[in-house]
């Protein structure tokens, strides 16, 4: 028998056992509140998963960087400058790894089995295979399993650990296809067709989780060119695809972004080191219209502004390839009417300050980095404008417009005259190897053109000068400057040719631009575009000037702007979430008036006479309103008028209350109209006042949540089992149907009635 004596040694134990116990989960959530302390603001959590936001971000939810910045400079490093076909090569021996903070690989693929994919094994294979002996910088790791570039840069960041590398998967050429070591293009669907299947996504995704832990990558980053519901978007040899999945892009797209997160959240709470998951997004009005509300920022660590591109030659408009402003004369928008349409208040949406607040209105500063292009961009034949700028030039003959431009897809504006021979160096090309005039070449050979110094490396890029007219140097490179777009060109009179360049003066003035606005950091297509000059060959060359130029104006800047909001955030937090949905495509988006869904996930009933405040980014003009009777209006404006030199403020700040015959039940929802005139990401900081007390809402992310934190915004979607919508077919109310990726329930009777055009139908999500 058990004495007294054992039985209260046994119950002591047991104590103690369950006192260190209760220690240990006191512990645990202390160390998981920690750890969702360094969370940065906004970034969607997974239940469940304890992420150790602590190895990549500090207390106040600020990315780490390398080499003491306070500020990102992210450079792209393309797979193909390997040098074999006898160009210039451009190793990771060559990248200036003091001076960045993140290195993003160009390019991986989606494979046909929807894994992420760098092609196939071998010798040839630049990634994993290819060797460069006797290169000084290039030996190979031994101790790696693989060679190639990844064995150069596993091994360079031995020497910089804290430099981040993250593989980029897909880009122009690669997000709806991919391409085949003979330089042929194999037209598989890409993202396209992988993200329109939740089977599909999970197969990528852990295929992206595997890919990260073979080769020691700090993240991925999705280069999807683009997810828009934009008529002609993208590749045109992607077009078979991309035109027939325009309605369904941006869910798509969403789904992966969310399953990404996911994945990469459980991996990093199996491996001990945060995952980044990052994106090269768009930063062109016209595209962004048809992303909706670009739903996927909540998912990413940070975005990549494509802030370049905003002009070139497909089209006739000549201008500058990377703004960093309006001026209020961009002749593409005077085209369309843009200064002089009121509801647009004179907004120019091409420019890298217009793209940034577009982004703002979702996110904190500092989970932003600005684009900025190490390449040129150019046209010939130019006619009229100030030494070429805001002119025009047409391809003399619009029959022979490149696919995707002029007539080639019914457009009504003619497509450019791109530069060529000795002004396109680096050779646009289409999938079958067609060239495409537009004057694209890395800066430094446009710095030698500037200083009338032909070069010695033409041969090398297939030009002859000899025998080519075109291929030869001939009239006077003058440099041009604009302040207010903070945009240099070079301007050929003789030849009448338009090259928009970037150079120290104009790198200097966005990384102020970048420092002074609490701005993530910088990202660069591509590193080996920068110069030097080598004073024995008297010409320039691959170097590091800009970056210099980079480093120097953001080294000592302040810690970058970690919080989404300007004001502070309610201490209280209720489970609401707000989505938008509903959006017409493309062109037929104007105005843009999707609906507005308010969820109450909480369990507690929201009254009528609750007031709802937001921001949006002022990347739309002040003027949202409602459809719906609940007298929406902006109570604050950031910036009103025209932008030429820059938007004022950040947001644009609205009130909305429930009417007082209206309450939102736990687990009910609410839709209203809303409408504005110019495209802007999700909105955010929202706050809901009821009862005497203000909220903030688990749809932000807030931090300070601990642990898995607030459940994602949109609940992950279900497969569409409902029957599908037909306009035949009599619906007595409250009936379930499928639509267009989407769940549907009507209120009342209908029929011919199409779900997402009127308020019968109310959207159930995704699905």
């Amino acid at each position: 028998m058990t004495s007294k004596l054992t039985l209260f040694r046994l119950s002591l134990i047991g104590l103690i056992f369950a006192l260190a116990g209760l220690f240990a989960l006191a512990v645990d959530n202390r160390q998981a509140a920690a750890a969702d302390d360094c969370r940065p603001d906004g970034l969607a959590t997974t239940a469940g998963v304890t992420v150790p936001y602590c190895t990549a971000y500090d207390a106040a939810g600020r990315e780490k960087l390398a080499n003491g910045n306070t500020r990102r400079v992210i450079g792209y490093f393309t797979s193909w400058r390997t040098g074999k076909d006898g160009s210039p090569r451009y190793l990771a021996g060559d990248i200036p790894w003091s001076k960045v903070t993140h290195i993003n690989y160009a390019f991986a693929h989606v494979g046909t089995d929807n894994k992420v994919s760098v092609g196939p094994a071998g010798a040839n294979n630049p990634a994993t295979g290819m060797e460069w002996p006797g290169v000084p910088g290039a030996e190979m790791d031994p101790s790696l399993s693989y060679k190639g570039h990844f064995n150069l840069l596993t091994k360079y960041k031995k020497q910089h650990p804290d430099v981040k590398t993250l593989i980029s998967i897909g880009g122009w050429a690669e997000t709806g296809g991919f391409l085949n070591p003979d330089g042929t293009r194999t037209a598989s669907g890409g993202f396209y067709k992988m993200a329109q299947s939740q089977a599909a996504i999970d197969t990528f995704a852990d295929s992206v989780v595997a890919f990260l832990r073979q080769y020691g990558f700090s993240g991925a980053d999705i280069d999807y060119e683009y997810a828009t519901s934009a008529n002609y978007a993208g590749n045109p040899d992607d077009y078979w695809i991309s035109q027939t999945t325009r309605g369904q892009q941006m869910t798509g797209y969403v789904n992966l972004m969310r399953t990404l997160r996911s994945k990469l959240d459980a991996a990093s709470a199996a491996d001990g080191k945060h995952y980044l998951l990052t994106a090269a997004v768009s930063s062109s009005g016209w595209l962004l219209r048809g992303a909706e509300t670009y739903q996927v920022t909540q998912y990413l660590d940070f975005v990549n502004l494509m802030s370049y591109d905003l002009h070139g030659a497909w089209n006739h408009f000549v201008g500058p390839n990377a703004p960093l402003f309006d001026d209020g004369n961009d002749a593409e928008l005077k085209h369309w009417q843009v200064y002089t349409a009121a509801q647009y208040e004179g907004v120019g949406y091409l420019n890298t300050d217009w793209a940034y607040h577009y982004f703002r209105g979702a996110m904190p500063a500092g989970r932003i980095n600005i684009g900025v292009p190490f390449y040129t961009r150019g046209w010939q034949g130019v006619n009229g404008g100030n030494n070429g700028l805001w002119g025009t030039a047409a391809l003399p003959d619009q029959k022979k417009c490149p696919p995707g431009t002029g007539s080639s897809v019914g457009s009504t504006v003619p497509c450019g005259n791109g530069a060529i021979g000795i002004d396109n160096l680096w050779h646009d090309s289409t999938a079958g190897g067609a060239e495409v005039p537009s004057g694209v070449n890395p800066m430094w050979h446009a710095k030698n053109l500037e200083r009338g110094v032909q070069g010695d490396y033409l041969a090398a890029y297939g030009l002859d000068p000899v025998n080519d007219p075109t291929d030869r140097l001939t009239g006077t490179y003058a440099r041009n400057y604009n302040n207010t777009l903070t945009a240099p060109w070079l301007w050929n009179a003789q030849k009448k040719v338009f090259l928009s360049t970037e150079d120290e003066t104009s790198i200097a003035a966005k990384a102020k631009y970048v420092a002074d606005k609490g701005i993530g950091g910088v990202m660069i297509w591509e590193l080996s575009g920068d110069y030097a000059f080598d004073s024995a060959k008297n010409q320039y060359f691959m170097g590091t000037t800009l970056i210099d130029a980079l480093d120097t104006g953001l080294r000592n800047a302040a810690p970058y702007g970690a919080s989404k909001s300007n004001t502070a955030t309610p201490a209280n937090l209720l489970d609401v979430g707000v989505t938008f949905s509903g959006f017409a495509l493309g062109d037929s988006n104007y105005p843009i008036n999707p609906k507005m869904k308010i969820t109450n996930r909480s369990t507690t009933t929201i009254p009528g006479g609750a007031v709802l405040e937001f921001d949006y980014g002022t990347s739309a003009p002040g003027s949202m309103s409602d459809q719906s009777g609940f007298g929406l209006r902006v109570t604050q404006k950031g910036h009103s008028g025209p932008n030429a030199g820059g938007l004022k403020g950040d947001f644009q700040h609205v009130s909305v209350t429930v009417p007082s015959w209206q309450s939102i039940a736990p687990g009910a929802s609410v839709d209203v109209a809303v409408v504005y005139q110019l495209p802007i990401a999700t909105p955010g900081n929202f706050k809901l006042t009821f009862g005497g007390k203000s909220y903030a809402l688990t749809t932000d992310h807030p931090r300070g949540g601990g642990g898995s934190g607030p459940p994602p915004t949109d609940p992950p979607p279900g497969p569409c089992t409902a029957p599908a919508w037909a306009s035949g077919t009599v619906y007595a109310s409250s009936q379930l149907v499928s639509h267009k990726g989407h769940n549907w329930r009507n209120k009342w009777w209908t029929q011919g009635q199409e779900p997402g055009t009127n308020a019968v139908w109310t959207d159930q999500g995704a699905c």
